[in-house]
């Protein structure tokens, strides 16, 4: 989980180099508590990070320049200068320059991850159009990190305090969305959820509700027929190894506080999950991408280009990604420790039976 200094090692992309990206890092980074619990690393650039600093006078942000990872600043913010030449930054504008500068900081952040030199990844927002190139053919941040780890399925779930919902489909046309509501996929989906859960979020054993696809979950095929011939028949399946309930109709099952009874919702598409959920969240959700065999998170929001610049961008949300990035790292590698050796689970248990014991005997 951690190097020689005993904290994980965060690193943050700089995102849209013309969005609100690099103030939420300094916003967040100027927090130096943060520097009790991880070591941050923000891949960018220094006179970028400059050039947002003047319309934060209030951020009390210092930081160590790096080319080598292995020789971080426990201390400080490192900085990885990505670039050297200098770059135009335009807040607000939609540019060539941003969307390939937002490409080569998650490219270099996400070689670190993979090779194992930060344990953890911080995804600042990209404009999903504009970082469009030959290097990156993706609909945003989750297929390209499932393509990169070459893994067969993730799920974008959105984190907050007491409710993470998933969804089957991401970014995909309204139209387009029954042609990817499968059996197989549903099913997919669910056991990603169920793993991640579980050693991500140390859950033994997850509750899971799924939500049907048409108004009133269908009204026993009245109103469509995909939850009789698809969405039951894949909880039925998964039923076979974990917890799984539904399907409920959207509307009444977020209104009536449903999910409050759930360790996690899969909804079929993005907007049935996010509406809910950002309501709900309180601008303090994240978006995490469970499945992969590394960790990392984002702010629950876009590059918000009409605030970009000056300085009221809220980060809460980006604070929220990177605790929730560290406390992940930790969960993940205390699962992994306990799968390495059963005993200690073995001993955990034999306490717990032991101090049932002295209770029962007591009230006997």
């Amino acid at each position: 989980m951690s190097n020689e200094h005993g904290k994980p090692v965060i690193g943050f992309t700089s995102g849209d180099l013309n969005g609100i990206g690099l103030e939420l890092i300094l916003k967040t980074l100027t927090d130096h508590r943060l520097l009790d619990v991880c070591i941050p690393v923000v891949f960018a650039n220094n006179k970028c990070l400059n050039f947002y600093r003047k319309s934060l006078p209030d951020a009390n942000f210092n930081y160590n320049n790096t080319k080598d990872l292995t020789r971080l600043n426990p201390k400080q913010v490192n900085v990885v200068n990505c670039w050297e030449e200098e770059v135009a930054i335009t807040p607000g504008q939609l540019t060539e320059a941003g969307g390939k500068y937002a490409l080569i900081s998650l490219q270099q952040a996400t070689l670190a991850l993979k090779e194992g030199q930060i344990q953890g990844l911080v995804t600042a927002p990209i404009h999903k159009k504009n970082i469009q190139s030959a290097d990156f053919q993706y609909s945003g941040h989750t297929p390209y990190f499932k393509a990169y780890f070459n893994v067969p399925e993730v799920v974008m779930l959105m984190v907050a305090e007491n409710l993470r919902v998933g969804v089957v489909t991401e970014h995909v046309p309204l139209q387009d969305v029954t042609k990817y509501i499968t059996r197989e996929n549903i099913t997919s989906k669910l056991k990603v959820i169920h793993s991640s859960l579980q050693k991500d979020f140390g859950i033994d054993k997850p509750r899971i509700a799924v939500l049907g696809l048409n108004p009133h979950a269908g009204d026993e095929g009245l109103i469509g027929n995909e939850e009789e011939t698809i969405i039951k028949p894949a909880i039925k399946d998964a039923k076979h190894s974990m917890m799984v309930f539904g399907p409920y109709s959207a509307d009444a099952f977020f209104a009536h506080g449903h999910f409050e009874r759930f360790d996690a919702v899969l909804a079929m598409y993005h907007d049935q999950g996010l509406i809910p959920f950002k309501s709900l969240a309180i601008g303090e959700g994240v978006n995490y991408s469970a499945g992969l065999p590394v960790i990392r998170t984002s702010p629950d929001h876009g590059t918000a280009f009409d605030i970009a610049g000056k300085g009221r961008a809220d980060h809460s949300s980006f604070l929220s990604a990177t605790f929730e990035c560290i406390e992940i790292i930790r969960k993940r590698f205390g699962y992994a420790e306990m799968r390495q050796n059963p005993l200690k689970k073995m001993s955990a248990r034999m306490i717990a039976n032991a101090v049932d014991e002295r209770i029962e005997e007591a009230e006997g």
